[in-house]
């Protein structure tokens, strides 16, 4: 079983989220000894701690760069992150506008440079051939931009969940339509602990594997 996450934070390591992520609840508690981990965080500040989440764990993988559409040609871009969300820096964003919509009394807004790649090249090096069980996506402001730029033809992804906070009515209608016409069919909330997120599920591509361990564990969480 493969699982992605573009956004990983820390992990279960934030005490703001109570220690909880909902990815890496889903991931934690299925057992499969083959099971395999994508982790990647633009904040170079949170990686020590989601090694520490995952340390336990093996066949991890953890970048360190931002996830960009293919039409971003820069190795490095800007991001931006206020005082007031320390110490992880879960608003952490290329967009500024976001940063200040989130924290419009900050007395300081900081700024870093990230190391980007593009997101057909990161599936390209990773997943060939290969089948994706959970993709979550939680960018802080570019979780459209990737949606619309993710070759769905390429890479069989069975389960897609993205955060549709930053989504404006439009962006939701397109990314909702992609993801219908390739066979995709709305599920609900996803993992996310807050109901941030929506889920979005392959039809004909759900395999006993899945329908036994991620699909109950999903609207477990519902029920609580």
């Amino acid at each position: 079983m493969i699982f992605v996450q573009l956004g990983a934070g820390v992990g279960d390591r934030d005490p703001s989220s109570k220690y909880r992520d909902g990815f890496t609840e889903l991931v934690k508690k299925i057992d499969d000894s083959e099971k395999k981990t994508y982790c990647v965080e633009a904040n170079p500040k949170n990686i020590e701690k989601l090694k520490e989440c995952w340390k336990n764990f093996s066949n991890v993988k953890i970048f360190n760069f931002a996830i960009v559409p293919d039409y971003m040609n820069d190795d490095f871009i800007e991001f931006y992150y206020a005082d007031e969300d320390t110490p992880y820096y879960q608003t952490f964003s290329c967009k500024l506008e976001l940063v200040k919509k989130h924290y419009p009394l900050s007395n300081k807004i900081n700024n870093v440079k990230v190391k980007t790649i593009k997101v057909s090249d990161f599936f390209e090096s990773n997943f060939q051939k290969k089948n994706i069980d959970y993709l979550s996506i939680d960018i802080e402001g570019l979780d459209f931009e990737i949606l619309k730029n993710l070759d769905l033809n390429s890479y069989n992804i069975t389960n897609i969940s993205f955060e549709y906070l930053h989504l404006t009515r439009k962006e939701k209608k397109i990314i909702i339509n992609k993801l219908n016409s390739h066979g995709y069919s709305y599920f609900g909330f996803g993992i996310d602990h807050n109901n941030f997120d929506y889920l979005f599920v392959k039809k004909k591509k759900i395999l006993n594997r899945l329908i036994s361990k991620i699909i109950p564990f999903i609207s477990n969480k519902h029920l609580k």
